[in-house]
């Protein structure tokens, strides 16, 4: 486990997990997050994105935490571990609004600094359609990743902390 990717839902808690790995397994962490937002929540250019993004991929270790579709077909090319937290929505949506109540007008760490935390109608649609919407896709891409791969699946947070405390044990 040299090249890990952390996906699932909007509040599922792939941030904090992959703090977590990063800090058993001592592998670097890049939240995806800070490299597509620019301060005020502004997009950065697709360019700058993929630039960065194609650097990171070239290091020898990582752990690397967020979705963004559309890059994930070539991330899963240079991993050897995904990740796939595939929490029920429910969890997500109350995961979301308690983050928002612990850093309303705040930056979290994990963000580009000026993104301050934000909660808006858009985003929850995103989370409450997450099921429906991508994660079908993730399935595929996942599907298509094959052997080359090792992949977990977590349901329930249980899962994953009982994951965590195995490699805590090596």
């Amino acid at each position: 486990m040299r090249r890990i990717l952390v996906v699932g839902c909007c509040g599922a808690g792939k941030t904090t997990l992959s703090r977590e790995l990063g800090e058993i397994l001592r592998i670097p962490v890049y939240h995806l997050d800070r490299y597509f937002w620019k301060p005020g929540w502004v997009e950065d250019s697709r360019e700058n994105f993929d630039a960065a993004l194609a650097k990171l991929l070239q290091e020898d270790a990582w752990i690397m935490d967020g979705n963004y579709g559309r890059t994930f077909p070539e991330r899963l090319k240079y991993a050897d571990t995904v990740i796939f937290l595939k929490y029920p929505r429910c969890l997500c949506l109350r995961r979301v609004l308690k983050r928002y109540l612990d850093y309303r007008g705040r930056t979290r760490p994990d963000l580009t600094e000026g993104c301050l935390e934000r909660l808006n109608f858009e985003f929850l649609r995103y989370i409450w359609t997450y099921n429906r919407k991508m994660l079908p896709r993730m399935e595929r891409y996942l599907k298509e990743a094959g052997k080359g791969c090792r992949l977990y699946v977590f349901d329930r947070p249980e899962g994953t902390e009982a994951f965590l405390r195995c490699l805590k044990q090596k």
